[in-house]
């Protein structure tokens, strides 16, 4: 008599699982490994577990289907061996997989301007047509609500695949979460470093931000354990140093550079911008006054050999606009509206360069000793 895998198959389908009360073949245990040799037949089971109770009545029950429904002198004792189902690995998702490019913007030390510039940095970057995100994880000292003139809103939640999820605030086309919108804002914060991470946390998983061509990320100032949550929590894209050109703000700015690029943290800096680089009067746009000195911030990023990104003058109205709620960046035709439309330019270029050649930033793992 001659056999084949069919033969075999609708034999071992008159065998059924005690537990599951369906036959083997339906529930996708016969391994697709049938071997015919003569009258020798062979073929493996797959089982959840190797101490599974029912192997050996399902054994013995597959070797009488055998002899039964193909032929009874079929030599199948022995033959019939046992795999375990391997479990697929499940492969944990990314952290914002809709968004595209992530960019941190950070400070040696306070007091340069960095929230200013990543304001107006997000603003220039969605008047130029992207789809941006605005994420304020300076958790102690939240600023975008001001800047952004929306003090009183209040994210929503929405339920969205049975989890709630925080939709951002929009303005000037920039979706913006901060926990100034959760806090009243004449409170002082007064948390442990693992609160502020685990509001950090929140704000980063539960935000409904959606697709984006860039999320820019206001760190706080210094090195802290809100820097140390961001690359652990996230794949960032690179980062973007603030500076003033005074030696101290300097002398801050090489450590902020240090920490990124160490080999524990590893994240690209796409260059570094001087804010503050002059001061111009409004009755005197051209004259340039060096009052913090001149080209600190240029002459560090040729001795750290990353890019200058960009010099951004002070002058009185970038205060006006973030005390009142509206960017500089909004208006091109101004002298600091069109370094900022400059700058986001230059981020942009710094972007594409380093996806062009260097991998996806590793999120850099919690190692316990």
């Amino acid at each position: 008599m001659q056999y084949y895998p069919k033969l075999i198959l609708d034999a071992l389908k008159h065998v059924k699982h005690p537990a599951k009360g369906k036959d083997i073949v339906e529930l996708g245990m016969v391994e697709d490994d049938i071997r015919i040799d003569g009258k020798r037949i062979s073929f493996s089971l797959l089982f959840e577990r190797t101490n599974d109770p029912v192997i050996g009545s399902i054994k013995k029950a597959c070797e009488q289907a055998i002899k039964t429904y193909v032929d009874k002198d079929a030599e199948i004792e022995g033959n019939i061996y046992v795999k375990v189902k391997m479990k697929p690995v499940m492969t944990p998702q990314k952290p914002l997989p809709e968004v595209k490019n992530i960019v941190a913007v950070a400070s040696g030390k306070g007091g340069v301007g960095k929230s200013t510039v990543t304001a107006n940095l997000a603003v220039a970057l969605a008047k130029a047509g992207y789809k941006v995100g605005l994420l304020d994880a300076d958790i102690f000292g939240p600023s975008m609500p001001k800047m952004f003139k929306t003090e009183g809103a209040r994210p929503f939640l929405e339920k969205i695949n049975g989890k709630d999820r925080i939709n951002p605030v929009e303005s000037y086309g920039v979706k913006l979460l901060s926990i100034g919108y959760f806090i009243n804002p004449d409170d002082a914060l007064v948390w442990r470093g693992s609160m502020a991470t685990n509001a950090l946390k929140q704000l980063i998983n539960d935000g409904n931000w959606g697709e984006l061509d860039y999320m820019l990320i206001d760190l706080p100032p210094g090195t802290s354990d809100i820097h140390l949550t961001l690359v652990q929590t996230l794949s960032v894209t690179g980062v973007v140093i603030v500076t003033t050109p005074q030696d101290v703000a300097l002398a801050d700015a090489i450590k902020g550079v240090s920490m990124f690029q160490g080999k524990n943290i590893n994240v690209p800096v796409l260059g570094l911008v001087e804010n503050m680089a002059w001061f111009t009067p409004a009755e005197l746009p051209e004259n340039k006054y060096y009052i913090f000195g001149k080209d600190g911030g240029k002459k560090l990023a040729e001795k750290l050999n990353i890019p200058l990104l960009g010099q951004i003058p002070i002058v009185q109205s970038i205060r006006e606009a973030g005390d009142n709620g509206e960017p500089v960046a909004l208006n091109e035709d101004t002298m600091t509206g069109k370094a900022f439309n400059e700058l986001a330019q230059k981020v942009v270029a710094a972007v594409d360069e380093r996806n062009k050649k260097l991998p996806e930033t590793k999120i850099v793992e919690i190692k316990h000793q």
